[in-house]
């Protein structure tokens, strides 16, 4: 079933907030957000002749013709200037089964979030994990600010895919997509 906005009825838009978020509201905005059931990936790169990679959850698709997908991390992230910088990236999409690399991937050093995790090295240098549901390898096509992330926008330079179960992340608990 398609959607057509511009076939829905006009409505009034609520009033906008008249006051600035307090601390305790990013806790309950969290919580809000958390509603929102997402796959989970691993974004990689290659920057200064190191392997980057971290856990990610916001990738999503954009376009199919030109072939591009967006991710977004926060400015304040240590590999922020690796993954802006290195002129492309490789996005894993996690099977079910890879829930302790979503963990792995998530926190540590460089060193840590690789150790004993085989890779596949595609022809743009750049990794992705084997036996993933899907990878897709993208050339930097834009960077957009937005509030304390940036927004990836990657062109599509090759990808792959198999069906197996997806690993999917809702209210702080992985489960899967898929049967």
């Amino acid at each position: 079933m398609r959607l057509h906005l511009d076939a829905m009825p006009a409505s009034t838009p609520a009033p906008l907030p008249t006051q600035q978020p307090t601390t305790t509201d990013h806790a309950d905005y969290r919580h809000a957000l958390a509603s929102f059931g997402t796959g989970v990936t691993v974004v990689t790169s290659r920057w200064q002749d190191k392997d980057w990679g971290m856990t990610c959850n916001s990738f999503s698709s954009v376009s199919l013709q030109p072939r591009l997908v967006l991710w977004s991390i926060r400015r304040e992230a240590s590999s922020y200037e690796a993954f802006t910088h290195s002129g492309g990236f490789t996005v894993s999409v996690l099977s079910h089964a890879q829930q302790d690399l979503a963990r792995q991937f998530a926190s540590g050093s460089l060193c840590q979030r690789f150790a004993g995790v085989p890779v596949e090295r595609l022809a743009s240098e750049r990794v992705c994990l084997p036996g993933a549901t899907a990878w897709f390898d993208c050339e930097i096509h834009q960077l957009v600010e937005a509030g304390d992330h940036t927004i990836v926008i990657g062109r599509v330079l090759d990808y792959a895919s198999q069906d197996t179960p997806a690993l999917s992340f809702w209210r702080s608990r992985f489960d899967r997509f898929g049967s």
